[in-house]
């Protein structure tokens, strides 16, 4: 695996080319005083708007402001990605950050004086107006927003708080990503050496014990020494979440979070209440993980260790590119070709380096293209990742291609069923391509425990998110006590008796950042049994359903998501879905225990 110690030596063709938004600086401050003006000139609307072709107006320019916005704003934050560290990069993001605020203060009259509009009134500005036609379906959707928009200064005064509102994300971003310092892990020489996140990923895997254990301690090392500030900064975003579903007369902060996509409360709770009634399987195999690693005792650093010993294939980056192509080819020559231009055109930045940020994501800029940020490691789990972000990517670009702006983002509800699918066509693939029976094994050990993060540990979370929230809506303050106790008594239910508790298990909570973007983890789950279902059918050679889910690629958000899975044959407003995936979940354990 290629480790490079500064940036410049990544090669270009595995860099992204940032100079699809702007080619050069001077572009990027055009455009930002540009929607300074714009802003500017939206302000001014606000007490004018007294027909058809004024709100016209106002919502062409406010497209206008959007679609550079998004170009300004995603330069920056993907610039400051490359190295957090980098001063004039974040400087730059913290300009599109104020600016941010200024557009939505200059544009934060407009809700209220649309809700006091007659919606009769305003059905008439969009008949006599063609333009308008357009924007209807949000306008008129902003009508269901109704009860939850409050008066014009209210609404200036909450935009003006959106930085404050931040701050617990924010601190906590900087923590993780700028400032923790992992302790020391022995190397191969024996020497002392400081843990990096790309180490610990490798040593919580590595079949030697101690080694998995001393990662273990010193990954968690610092989260437990910050662990006030972090309750701090978790209780802050928690309570922040109440009190805004509250002033805007949510019944409950989940409400809140689900209201835009249209999901009841009972989707989210059936999630829940499905999977616990489903957990045998779960608990049988961490009885096989602790027979299989022959241990007296099953500890946290033991869950991530490959069952299958000596099996660890070394997969570059070029070779993880074919075995993807060749994996998703049941979904058609078009996908395939928009893979290839991805990786041709440098959509995707490929390496660890220090100071990027950590992890995996899909940036989708409509007008551009996706843009992909990997830290590929030549390993199966980073063929995996290259899947699952390529699977977003194409998702991205479908949509804004066959979607107006207006509905080519896709909801985050969505998201995950396209990545998902990838994942599972590629499994599969590597499975009927794979005569070694040790190997075969491994790839089905991978699956197992991709399944159990992907799925049970996002509902884990969700849960962790709902009981947390439902204490504050009470009143209970929320410290590290608390969020240990909850933490701890869900990581048994859902890992069952055979975990020994290390005193780290607990401080689970204190390195999530999906906790600071309220109830998003269960759309994981949500999404992967989605495509669980889908996959199946794909591979089984349903043609109606690979139409389907093609049409659903391109669909953005021109639909609720509820309603645009159930164009695939997806209903999640059954508990059908999650039981069928948790079904598969059982047999693959069973398949694995066999073998």
């Amino acid at each position: 695996m290629p480790t490079h110690t500064s940036r410049s030596e990544v090669p270009a063709n595995e860099k992204w080319n940032l100079e699809d938004i702007y080619s050069d600086i001077s572009k990027w401050e055009a455009d930002f005083h540009e929607i300074e003006k714009i802003a500017v000139k939206l302000k001014e609307f606000d007490g004018a708007i007294q027909d058809g072709q004024t709100l016209f107006q106002f919502l062409k320019t406010k497209e206008e402001l959007s679609y550079k916005f998004n170009h300004v704003y995603a330069y920056c934050m993907l610039k400051v990605d490359e190295d957090t560290r980098d001063t004039s990069s974040q400087s730059l993001l913290d300009q599109a950050k104020s600016l941010s605020v200024k557009v939505s203060a200059a544009t934060s009259f407009f809700m209220p004086f649309l809700l006091g509009l007659d919606e009769e009134k305003l059905k008439g500005y969009i008949t006599e107006v063609e333009g308008l036609k357009y924007f209807e379906e949000d306008l008129l959707e902003s009508y269901r927003y109704k009860a939850h928009v409050l008066s014009k200064e209210q609404e200036e005064l909450l935009s003006q708080l959106g930085e404050s509102l931040s701050v617990p994300s924010n601190t906590f971003g900087m923590i993780n990503n700028a400032d923790i310092k992992f302790g020391e892990v022995t190397d191969e020489n024996g020497e002392k050496v400081e843990l990096t996140r790309g180490m610990y990923a490798k040593l919580i895997e590595d079949e030697d014990r101690e080694k998995r254990r001393e990662a273990y301690k010193a990954y968690y090392k610092p989260y437990i020494a910050s662990k006030n500030t972090i309750a701090t900064t978790l209780s802050g975003a928690i309570k922040n979440n109440v009190t805004l579903a509250k002033i805007r007369h949510y019944p409950s902060a989940l409400e809140k979070a689900l209201f835009g996509d249209k999901v009841p409360k009972e989707v989210y709770e059936n999630l829940i209440t499905a999977t616990k009634e489903n957990i045998a399987p779960l608990h049988k195999y961490s009885q096989i993980r602790k027979e299989k690693l022959q241990l007296d005792e099953l500890r946290q650093y033991d869950l991530s260790v490959p069952l299958v010993k000596g099996v660890k294939p070394e997969i570059s980056y070029e070779e993880a590119y074919e075995k993807m192509l060749k994996g998703l080819a049941p979904l058609g020559e078009e996908y395939i070709g928009m893979l290839k231009e991805f990786k041709e055109s440098r959509y995707i930045d490929v390496r660890e380096t220090p100071g990027k940020r950590s992890g995996a994501y899909n940036l989708g800029i409509y007008g551009v293209h996706p843009y992909i940020l990997l830290n590929h490691r030549d390993d199966l789990d980073s063929l995996f990742t290259l899947a699952h972000e390529c699977g977003h990517g194409v998702h991205s670009k479908l949509s804004a291609k066959h979607q107006p702006q207006i509905t080519a983002r896709y909801s985050i509800f969505v998201a995950e069923v396209a990545s998902t699918v990838n994942e599972v066509l590629l499994i599969n693939y590597l499975l009927n391509n794979e005569s070694d029976p040790e190997v075969r094994k491994h790839l089905l050990n991978h699956f197992i425990d991709q399944f159990k993060g992907t799925f049970f540990t996002q509902v884990m979370f969700a849960e962790f998110e709902m009981k947390t929230h439902e204490l504050a809506e009470k009143g209970v303050p929320l410290n590290v006590e608390v969020f240990n106790r909850i933490y701890a008594d869900l990581f048994r239910e859902y890992n069952g008796d055979e975990v020994v508790f290390d005193d780290e298990v607990k401080f689970g909570w204190s390195r999530i950042p999906h906790f600071y973007r309220p109830f998003y983890v269960y759309k994981y789950a949500t999404g992967f049994a989605s495509a669980i279902h889908l996959a199946t059918k794909i591979l089984e050679g349903n043609k109606a359903t690979l139409e389907s889910y093609l049409e659903f690629l391109k669909s953005g958000s021109s639909d609720y998501p509820l309603e645009l899975l159930k164009k695939t044959g997806v209903d999640l407003t059954s508990p059908a879905p999650i039981e069928n995936s948790l079904k598969r979940f059982a047999e693959l354990v069973e398949e694995f225990s066999r073998i």
